[in-house]
């Protein structure tokens, strides 16, 4: 056990640099203001005009792009730090925030860390010694072991048992993590992860633990002031994941009683004093053996918990705690760095209703959600009661290669559980999200989905809905591209330097009709409208008589309403780059432009491999004149601390290698080539 230090003398913080970037940095900045204290941000190149770069009251520049460069460098920032008179640092998540040595150098340089003492982190840094640190707590936890360059991968995994997870030692986050279920996987499998955790965290070391199947992730709030008391601020359900990274999490637990709380509880309190933990963490299970229901939430047998790590740090998903209770965790991680101690509401926190968070990714769900880059060019959700947003990005914003592509959180908060989703489902389904593909219509969908309002989910929750992840279009796809039509001919109108009250096409007697395309995807929508004397009517893609399917009640640039089938929806018209986004109570779309007249040197050979997003090239898997078979990996890129493959489309011999690791690559840009077996040989 690692002992509490004593109660220190308050240390009053009058201005705090934060060392991270994005909404953690804007939110930390936010409640550091509410309390009168001054704020300095760092920011890489690509942020500079990021939003809370303009919120802090000082700015400090670290040169260049990728994290290694900018914000993993302690050195930057402290020298950032000291320059600006800043007296503290809050981590916020990620980054250097479970970053022993970054505690201590704050120490050294006279800076309060907003944060657990140095031992602490130290303590949990090594998730495999930390696991041996709770057992000796009396905390339940899973078999594993530490992989290095002498470990006999073969043997331990069988010691073990598979399944088992290869996960980075340092870090978390999902990144650094694979399942493995046979030996013939497991070589691959750990040079993977010693590369992406090296990437991410600046330090590959990872190990093996076993695996357990479609569990709950559930973890536990705590927070500890430096007299040694600790304790606890309820549970939060964290089990809707993809790529082991959450997207949906919520307090309290549908899954959890009142006798299991007292479990999880107790358990984690017994890990906080283990350590000696100061400030706000969290403690993660594992929980196999329960289900919920839409009622309180029920057991259907005795659950069984399992220590996962400590993550000595905020959370990203701290935000359903303070709904729920009432509290400001980083208000409370401030004063606890000053040396107070738990305030009284603190340790007398109650559960008041429920909350759900949800992140907001810049992805391509269907597509493997594969991170997407570009402008945002208009980011609003809609202000209802009970909606928190805690966002990174406003109108404008570039959404680079370089760091994790989530955009926003988004939360409710409601007397119920069910209330919470309702509303939390109408404000994302109601947003303008424009310019960047998002994993909003995934999260709309879970929120409304019958398993997950019944309290039924567990990491196995997204593979058992297919139907979540790759959608079908939806019904009100072709009524948008109409509205999107429409509004493009007022705006035409609009522009005209004569009889701009008159439609274009309009006749005393009709005219021919009009069209336009529009692209989603793969597929072509073409609108075909007129006006008649009882106004314009349209068609898509040839369905419907011109005459009776959709009318237009009126069509301005940015506003359309239109009638279907006796239903009057109206949609908001947003055009920008050759795109134009429609927003309606049926939904959104984002519709690309056709030109008239194809680009014949747009199109790739029949056999390119096609970079999926912007990215760095890791690592080229064939040379040309190799011969390879469909899906073989042939060139491995890093995007947003994620390594994605590019495998060949076909069979055959790799006629053209246009890259090399260490490239910089766009999207769609063409990689290889992959020539077919039989064209090759005639």
């Amino acid at each position: 056990m690692i002992p509490s230090p004593s109660l220190r003398s308050p240390r009053t913080i009058s201005k705090l640099l934060v060392a991270n970037r994005g909404e953690i940095a804007a939110r930390v900045m936010r409640t550091a203001h509410a309390l009168g204290i001054s704020t300095v941000a760092v920011h890489s190149d690509p942020d500079a005009d990021a939003p809370f770069v303009a919120l802090a009251d000082e700015a400090v520049r670290l040169p260049g792009a990728s994290p290694t460069e900018t914000y993993l460098r302690s050195d930057l920032v402290i020298a950032a730090a000291r320059a600006t008179g800043a007296d503290a640092v809050h981590p916020g998540y990620g980054f250097l925030s479970e970053n022993a040595g970054f505690a201590r150098d704050c120490a050294a340089a006279g800076l309060t860390f907003v944060g657990p003492t140095p031992e602490a982190i130290a303590s949990m840094g090594s998730k495999l010694e930390a696991k041996a640190l709770m057992a000796a707590a009396g905390v339940p936890v899973l078999p594993g072991a530490t992989v290095t360059d002498d470990t006999d991968l073969d043997a331990e995994a069988e010691r073990i048992g598979f399944p088992v997870l290869v996960k980075a030692a340092f870090g978390g986050g999902g990144r650094g993590m694979r399942i493995v279920r046979s030996v013939a996987d497991l070589h691959d499998a750990v040079d993977g992860a010693r590369r992406e955790a090296a990437s991410a965290f600046g330090d590959g070391t990872v190990f093996l633990e076993r695996f357990v199947e479609d569990p709950r992730h559930v973890e536990v709030q705590i927070v500890g002031d430096s007299a040694g008391e600790v304790v606890h601020l309820f549970e939060r359900e964290c089990s809707i994941q993809r790529r082991y990274q959450k997207i949906v999490e919520e307090s309290p637990s549908p899954a959890v009683d009142e006798a299991l709380r007292d479990r999880l509880g107790s358990a984690a309190v017994a890990a906080g004093k283990a350590i000696g933990y100061t400030g706000a963490g969290t403690v993660e299970f594992v929980l196999d053996g329960a289900s919920g229901s839409s009622s309180a939430g029920s057991v259907s047998r005795p659950a069984e918990f399992f220590f996962l790590e400590v993550n000595t740090r905020l959370q990203v998903e701290h935000p359903v705690t303070e709904l729920v209770t009432g509290l400001d965790l980083v208000a409370l991680q401030l004063r606890i760095a000053e040396g107070h101690p738990l305030p009284a509401e603190v340790t007398g926190a109650r559960i008041d209703g429920a909350a759900i968070e949800v992140r907001l990714y810049a992805e391509d769900v269907p597509a493997g959600y594969l991170p997407a880059t570009g402008t945002l060019h208009r980011f609003s959700v809609p202000e209802l009661p009970g909606i928190r947003v805690d966002a990174g990005v406003t109108d404008g914003s570039v959404v680079s290669p370089h760091y994790d592509p989530m955009l926003a959180k988004i939360i409710a908060h409601g007397t119920t559980r069910a209330e919470a989703a309702r509303t939390l489902a109408r404000a994302l389904a109601r947003a303008e999200i424009h310019g960047v593909t998002t994993n909003r219509d995934l999260l709309v969908g879970i929120l409304r989905d019958q398993e997950f309002l019944a309290g039924g989910t567990d990491t196995g929750y997204l593979p058992r809905h297919p139907e979540l992840v790759n959608p079908q279009p939806d019904d009100g796809e072709g009524v948008r591209a109409v509205a999107a039509a429409l509004a493009l001919q007022a705006q035409h109108r609009a522009g005209a330097p004569v009889l701009r009250g008159l439609p274009s096409g309009w006749r005393n007697v009709g005219g021919p009709a009009q069209s336009v395309a529009y692209s989603v995807g793969d597929r072509t929508l073409e609108v075909t409208y007129a006006y008649r004397r009882g106004g314009p009517q349209a068609q898509v893609n040839g369905s419907g008589r011109l005459d009776d399917h959709i009318r237009s009640h009126a069509a301005e640039p940015h506003r359309v309403t239109l009638e279907v089938g006796g239903v009057r929806r109206t949609y908001a018209v947003h055009r920008i780059a050759g795109w134009t986004f429609v927003d309606g109570p049926d939904g959104s779309s984002a519709f690309a432009d056709v030109p008239r007249f194809a680009d014949p040197n747009a199109v790739a050979h029949a056999g390119s491999l096609l970079a999926p997003m912007p990215g760095t090239v890791v690592r080229v898997l064939a040379a040309a004149g190799d011969t390879v078979t469909a899906g073989a990996a042939l060139v491995v890129l890093e995007a947003m601390k994620m390594e994605h493959t590019v495998a060949a489309p076909v069979d055959g011999i790799v006629g053209e290698l246009h890259v090399a690791p260490g490239d910089q690559v766009e999207t769609r840009q063409v990689l290889a080539v992959v020539e077919d077996a039989a064209e090759a040989a005639s």
